[in-house]
């Protein structure tokens, strides 16, 4: 143990001064620390804790009092409301707070198949979705309902031929995720939008890992999915919009909170946070956008010299996710990379990788004891043994699949992190293969 905190602190020492600035925004992290595991939850931000606690001490009425203080926690609320409605580039009067993405889509989907069912009982989503929509997807199959899951192709990307096909009039909801939580693959929702606005079925996205990171203004989406946790936001909360026209039936009854919507005293403190979250990632993204990233040697420029529409976050990121795939195949033989690789097809944020004749989660504990945090799949689903249905879906052998890490990014990481990412990934995968009991 002494060598490998000789190493950190090492590590720690060499980074530049602006990569110390950013470390040392993660109040609630070590510096020793190298985290990528944020496709399961982000560090919160030192903004966000806060705004939390000076909620605690001074917004603590509830919201539906009609008192001086209930209208004041009811004004934070609402300031919340139009910062995230604004990211969505939606009406607030749309925005219902939960208490995550879980609940949100479950909201929306159960919901809407009940206030819908006397149109149809027909529901189309992808083979690749998060556990919430899926596990929703087969409660409504208990009902009576018809679900359709369209196939996708290697890199995850949905049968659009089988989708229009599947497209008839007795389809009353079509649900799919902007951005893919393993493999990072940018659906192309805004097409799949357009094709259900023409058929006459409602259509949700599932912007749970995609929210503050791409552009989902101007999809016309009726139901959109989010949650504060990732965006360096707090957990517990989370949030959907429903278009005017977008039919569903609540799930949580009570009070009549959020108009009715979602009954339950809202989680003033947590809605409070998110806010302040997505007013940090909107700064963030303007900041970047009139700043320089470093790119795979160092040097000021942007990876493809233009920023992607589908792209918020400027160039940091992405120059980080480069720096770190370039690295592990400059040093690692026999790898594979799960999803795709053009900018704009593919999330900055994530980044699979098959080290094969290894075990993902034989690497993922070696670079614990270094100090790197990483994941081999969908966090949602940790405590289920089981194969990724992600990776299988999108064809991927058993070999591939029980050597696959999910590297994911966050705007706090280093160059200084990938690169020591990169040498305890090589020593670690190095290591077991010459044990050979991988193969």
């Amino acid at each position: 143990m002494k060598s490998v905190r000789t190493k950190r602190a090492r590590r720690t020492r060499e980074i530049s001064a602006d990569e110390q600035s950013k470390v040392s925004k993660r109040d609630n992290m070590s510096k020793n620390i190298v985290y990528m595991d944020n496709s399961a939850t982000t560090i919160q931000a030192r903004e966000v804790t806060a705004a939390i606690m000076k909620s605690l001490e001074s917004d603590f009425a509830n919201p539906s009092s009609l008192h001086e203080l209930g209208r004041k926690a009811q004004n934070e609320v609402s300031k919340a409301r139009s910062i995230i409605a604004a990211e969505l580039g939606v009406d607030s009067k749309g925005i219902v707070f939960t208490s995550g993405g879980t609940e949100s889509i479950n909201t929306v989907i159960l919901g809407a198949a009940d206030a819908l069912k006397r149109k149809g009982r027909r529901i189309i989503t992808t083979k690749i979705e998060h556990p919430a929509v899926l596990e929703s997807c087969k409660r409504l199959e208990s009902r009576g309902f018809e679900v359709i899951y369209l196939d996708v192709d290697g890199y995850g990307f949905p049968d659009l031929d089988m989708y229009r096909k599947a497209l008839t009039g007795d389809v009353i909801l079509v649900c799919v995720m902007a951005v893919n939580n393993e493999i990072g693959t940018v659906l192309p929702v805004r097409e799949m939008c357009a094709d259900a606005r023409r058929s006459g079925a409602l259509f949700h996205i599932d912007a749970v890992q995609a929210f503050g990171k791409i552009d989902l203004t101007g999809c016309d989406a009726d139901f959109i999915s989010v949650s504060a946790h990732k965006i360096h936001g707090p957990k517990g909360v989370g949030a959907f919009y429903a278009g005017g026209g977008a039919k569903f039936n609540p799930l949580i009854l009570g009070g009549g909170q959020e108009k009715g919507r979602r009954s339950g005293t809202e989680n003033v403190n947590g809605i409070i946070g998110f806010g302040k979250a997505a007013e940090l990632t909107e700064k963030e993204r303007k900041r970047e956008k009139s700043s320089k990233s470093v790119n795979d040697s160092g040097s000021a420029a942007g990876s493809d010299g233009a920023e992607s529409r589908e792209n918020r976050n400027g160039d940091y990121v992405w120059s980080l996710r480069q720096r770190l795939i370039n690295g592990l195949r400059n040093n690692i033989g026999d790898i594979k990379v799960n999803g795709p690789e053009k900018r704009g097809e593919v999330s900055d944020y994530i980044l699979n990788v098959s080290f094969l004749g290894t075990r993902g989660e034989v690497i993922l504990h070696a670079l614990e004891a270094d100090g790197i945090y990483v994941s081999t799949g969908s966090a949602c689903s940790s405590n289920k043994r089981g194969q990724s249905h992600v990776l299988r879906a999108a064809g991927c052998t058993d070999r591939e699949i029980e050597s696959a890490i999910r590297f994911s990014l966050n705007r706090y990481n280093t160059a200084g992190e990938i690169d020591y990412t990169v040498e305890r990934v090589a020593a670690a995968v190095t290591r077991f293969r010459k044990l050979g009991s991988f193969r």
